[in-house]
C-alpha cells in the first residue's frame, strides 16, 4: 500500500496492507490527513500534523500558526501526546486519549502521530444517557482543574476570543442583515430571528459574559465525532485546541455540535441539552467544585451563544446563496427548506441562550 510514512508502529506487523482515509475537517491546515492503517499485526491510526507553509493549505478560516498560544497552533496535539498530557489530564475521571504508538518527523517538517485504533461505539451513535454519562465524567475532570490550568507554553489561551476573530465564523460579520427577512428565513419564527439578529450585533457582550466563567482545563473540540466508547471509559480524540477555557464551554460545544451537522437526530436536542447539563453539574459536584449551579448554566449559555453567534447568519447566507447548508465533510441537507427546518430547534436554543445573557 503506497501511503507515505516515516515509521511504522510495531503493532502493524511490519508492513501496510490497507489504508482508509478517515473523515475530518479538510479545511483545517493543521491536519495533513488521517488514515486507518492495517497490517498483518493489526490496525492503527495515522494522523499528520502539518506546519504553516509559504503556500497556505486548507481554508482561509482555518490557518495555522507557529505561536504556541494561538487557537490553531499546529504542533499542540503533538505536544499533548508526546508529553503524556492527553493520556493523564482527565484519566482519573474515566476519560482517556488514544495510546500513542509512535511518532516521526517528516522531511517537510510535518509530524506523524501513530495512535491506537479505538474501535468502540462512536459518539454519534450514543443514546442521550451515554452523552450525559460522558458529561458527568467531564465535570469530574474539569472540577479538578478550576483555577489551576497547567502552566504549559503550548496550551491555548483565550481560545474562544481568537476563534471568533479569526475562525470560520468571521465571514458572517461581513454580511449584511438582508437575509433575516428573506422568504426562506420564515421557517424560523420571527421572534427567534430577531433575537439572533441581536446576538449577532451584541456578540462581544456575550463573549465578555463567557469570559467571566471560572477557568478550567478544556478540550475545546468536544463533539460526537471525537468520542468513542470503551466500556465505562470514554476515549476523547483530537487534542489540537486544548487549553484554558470556561466551565461549561466544552459542554456547550457538545450540545450544539451533536446536531449542527446532522450527525444526530435534531429532535433529540432538548433531551441532549437537559441531560448533558445535569450530568455535567453532577460531575462538577463529584469532582469537588461547589459553586452555584446557576453560574454553570449561565456559563454554558454564554459560551454556546458566543461561539455560535455566527452560525445562524452564516447558515442563512449559504442557504440563500447556495440553496443548501452543511459541512462538506460531514454531510449536507437535501434542500434549503429542509436545512432550515432541521436547524430550527438549534437556532432557537442559541436565541434562548443569548436572551439569558442579553437581558
Amino acid at each position: 500500500m503506497d501511503l507515505p510514512h516515516q515509521t511504522l508502529p510495531a503493532r502493524l506487523g511490519g508492513r501496510i496492507e490497507a489504508a482508509e482515509a478517515l473523515t475530518h475537517n479538510e479545511g483545517n491546515a493543521a491536519t495533513g490527513g488521517i488514515w486507518r492503517v492495517r497490517g498483518p499485526g493489526g490496525s492503527a491510526i495515522l494522523k499528520v500534523a502539518r506546519p504553516p507553509a509559504a503556500a497556505p493549505a486548507g481554508s482561509p478560516a482555518w490557518q495555522t500558526s507557529d505561536e504556541p498560544t494561538h487557537w490553531n497552533f499546529w504542533h499542540r496535539e503533538v505536544s499533548a501526546y508526546t508529553t503524556g498530557f492527553a493520556a493523564r489530564v482527565y484519566a482519573d475521571a474515566g476519560i482517556a486519549a488514544p495510546e500513542l504508538l509512535d511518532v516521526a518527523h517528516r522531511p517537510d517538517g510535518a509530524v506523524e502521530l501513530w495512535l491506537a485504533d479505538a474501535r468502540g461505539a462512536p459518539g454519534m451513535s450514543w443514546p442521550v444517557a451515554r452523552l450525559a454519562r460522558f458529561a458527568r465524567q467531564l465535570g469530574v475532570a474539569q472540577a479538578r482543574w478550576v483555577d489551576g490550568v497547567p502552566d504549559l507554553p503550548w496550551l491555548s489561551r483565550r481560545w474562544l476570543s481568537q476563534y471568533l476573530a479569526e475562525g470560520p465564523g468571521r465571514r458572517a460579520w461581513t454580511d449584511g442583515d438582508e437575509h433575516w427577512d428573506h422568504p426562506v428565513a420564515a421557517v424560523w419564527p420571527a421572534a427567534v430571528r430577531d433575537q439572533l439578529r441581536r446576538l449577532r450585533a451584541e456578540r462581544l457582550t456575550v463573549l465578555a459574559a463567557a469570559r467571566e466563567a471560572p477557568r478550567t482545563l478544556c478540550h475545546l473540540d468536544v463533539w460526537p465525532t471525537n468520542l468513542i466508547e470503551d466500556g465505562a471509559t470514554t476515549v476523547l480524540l483530537d487534542w489540537s485546541f486544548t487549553g484554558e477555557g470556561g466551565i461549561g464551554e466544552d459542554v456547550a460545544n457538545l450540545i450544539v455540535d451533536s446536531v449542527a451537522d446532522g450527525l444526530m437526530d435534531a429532535a433529540l436536542l432538548p433531551d441532549i441539552a437537559a441531560a448533558v447539563t445535569e450530568g455535567y453539574l453532577a460531575g462538577l459536584h463529584d469532582g469537588g467544585w461547589n459553586g452555584p449551579p446557576d453560574q454553570v448554566r449561565r456559563a454554558i449559555a454564554a459560551c454556546g451563544a458566543a461561539k455560535y453567534s455566527w452560525f445562524a447568519p452564516l447558515a442563512l447566507a449559504r442557504v440563500v446563496r447556495d440553496g443548501t447548508f452543511g459541512h462538506p465533510q460531514y454531510g449536507r441537507d437535501a434542500s434549503a427548506t429542509s436545512a432550515l427546518q432541521r436547524l430550527q430547534g438549534l437556532v432557537t436554543l442559541l436565541a434562548d441562550w443569548s436572551r439569558t445573557i442579553l437581558r
